[in-house]
This record gives structure tokens, sequence and C-alpha cells, in this order.
């Protein structure tokens, strides 16, 4: 059975941040994420999703200065103690709302540096948090990103991000298998799923190219997520993409799983 979650990152931009929470509900949705909600107060954040009695699948680690290009600091070498300062801000904040997962953003291959010393990095500071994590319940999520979309980030392969987690060996460190971003990068989707699914602990999905609704796009995502379900996978599935329109006009990719398009 495939579960829809919200990306209110990307979702419902046509209202506030707050009320994007029920129009997620209205809409059908029992579950949300977002990429960094650290600009609204935890206590409001709670008081939307219990409001809507929605779940919150999932948020980021703080990327940094994103208008300067930064994109995290798991794996970046000299910044460990931003890496901590951020992980520590994650915690607090998925602790008070309710989220099982963080993704921790690895951050970009700064000058100088080889990727292999950035791995080593990322592998440390995964250990880390793994620690930080364990006694909260929550779970760290490493996502593989296109090099297109973001040149230069240290994890971009998702046999990259699997050789990552089996050194870091902790049960809470685990893939957020992106389709879109591996589609760009590798495609042959249905077969990487199946192989990676013993480290999956989040999947997202978006049309490719372009990044728009999962429908009418060089992925067939029927075939796709009913290959998923199949598999056993139970967790949410992630809708970050970038509505072509408004969001309820994109939704009727989404009815076959119990989502409503208004």
């Amino acid at each position: 059975m495939i579960r829809l979650c919200a990306n209110l990152s990307w979702l419902f931009q046509e209202h506030a941040f707050l009320a994007r929470f029920g129009a997620a509900r209205r809409a059908g949705f029992r579950a949300v994420e977002c990429l960094f909600p650290y600009d609204t107060p935890t206590g409001e954040t709670r008081a939307a999703l219990v409001t809507e009695n929605l779940e919150i699948a999932l948020i980021n680690t703080p990327p940094g200065d994103w208008q300067k290009g930064e994109r995290g600091f798991a794996a970046v070498p000299g910044a460990e103690a931003r890496f901590r300062a951020c992980l520590e801000q994650a915690i607090d904040y998925a602790r008070t709302i309710g989220a099982p997962r963080i993704h921790v953003m690895a951050g970009l291959v700064p000058a100088g540096a080889t990727l292999a010393e950035c791995e080593a990095v990322f592998v440390d500071n995964l250990r880390q948090a793994s620690d930080r994590l364990s006694p909260h319940g929550l779970t760290a999520t490493i996502e593989p990103l296109n090099s297109t979309d973001v040149p230069g980030y240290v994890l971009s392969g998702s046999m990259q991000a699997r050789r990552i987690i089996d050194a870091v060996a902790r049960p809470n460190v685990k893939l957020q298998w992106d389709a879109y971003h591996l589609q760009i990068m590798e495609g042959n989707l249905a077969t990487s799923f199946e192989r990676h699914l013993p480290v999956i602990g989040h999947v997202q999905i978006a049309g490719v190219p372009g990044r728009f609704e999962p429908a009418d796009c060089e992925i067939d995502y029927r075939f796709l997520l009913a290959r998923i379900a199949a598999l056993g996978y139970q967790g949410w599935v992630g809708c970050e993409y970038r509505p072509r329109t408004e969001t309820l006009a994109g939704l009727g990719w989404a009815r076959d799983y119990g989502i409503s398009a208004g």
C-alpha cells in the first residue's frame, strides 16, 4: 500500500506555511514533510499538526546559508562544529513536533578537499549523529542529489550512499531514496529500489524532467509505485515536486492513492 505525504516546502505554496497543513489534510494527505521549518516556532508547527491530525514524516538539518550555496555540513572537512550545531537544532525541532526522521545534509565538496576525504568525514559525523539520535528514537537519512540540480554535492549516487551506510553500520542511519534524483543520475529505478530496500528509510518522488507532478513524464510511476508496494515498503512516499500551476489542479495522478484533486 502506497502512503503519500505532502512536502510542504514544495506543495501548497498558494498558502502561507502554517495554512499548508490544513490544505494538505483537506486534499486527503495524512502526513507531511518539509525541508527547513526553522523560521516557524516549534509550538506553532506542532499545533498545526495536531489541529489537522497529521503525521510529520521528515525534516532536514539546517543547510547553512542557502543563498550563498551552502547545502549542509555533514561531509565537509573542517565544518564539524557547524554540523554538530545544525544537528542539535534539528534534533530539538524534530523532538518537539514529533518528526521521526532527519535528513542529514552532506554538503558540497569544498575547494582543496577530495571526495574520499569528504566521505570519511561523512561516516564519522553520521556515527556521531546516530549516537545522538538513538536515545530519542530518531533516524538519520542520507539522500543522493543529482549533479545537475546540486553540482558539487558530496552524495550523488545510490551505490555511494549504500557504501557510506554500510561503513557507518548503525541501524538508525538509512537511505532517503528519491526517484527524481536517481532517475537523472542512474535510471533503472525498480532494480535500484529492490537492491537497496534493506536500508531505505524514506522515499520521495517527482516527475522527470522538470521536477513537476509524477505523471506524464519519463518515469512510469504507476508501475514503479506498484513495484515498491509489492516489495513490502510500508513507509511514507514524499511528494517533493513543483506543481505546474496550483497544487490541487495537479493532484489528479494521486487519486488512486487516496488523494483528492478537490
